[in-house]
């Protein structure tokens, strides 16, 4: 089952990351100050997630295509991993797509 796991970086930020049912991490946010805004995070991916127009693709230095999803007032709230193929980052956003709706919160802080 999908989750959603809210946890702190090595600098005392809250962040949260979407996780497939099979572990893999499909979507990372930045860091938040406050856990309300951690949470307020998640929600925003839920929903804007079915929204095509909302994942940002992309191209890093080295070519490897990755995306963002960003709100409505273009404020990015998730980026992917690195994907070794187009074809690969758009079963990213797929999987985006199918998981964050449902998706359980668990809080690892």
């Amino acid at each position: 089952m999908s989750k959603f796991e809210i946890y702190k970086d090595g600098g005392g930020e809250f962040r949260f990351r979407l996780k497939a049912g099979n572990g893999q991490n499909i979507l990372a946010s930045e860091g938040y100050k406050a856990k309300s805004g951690c949470t307020n995070g998640i929600e925003s991916v839920r929903a804007n997630s079915q929204d095509d127009y909302r994942y940002e693709r992309l191209e890093s230095s080295n070519g490897s295509p990755y995306f963002n999803l960003k709100a409505t007032n273009g404020q990015v709230i998730g980026t992917s991993e690195m994907y070794s193929s187009f074809s690969a980052m758009e079963n990213g956003i797929a999987s985006v797509k199918s998981n964050a709706p449902g998706a359980t919160v668990e809080d690892l802080t």
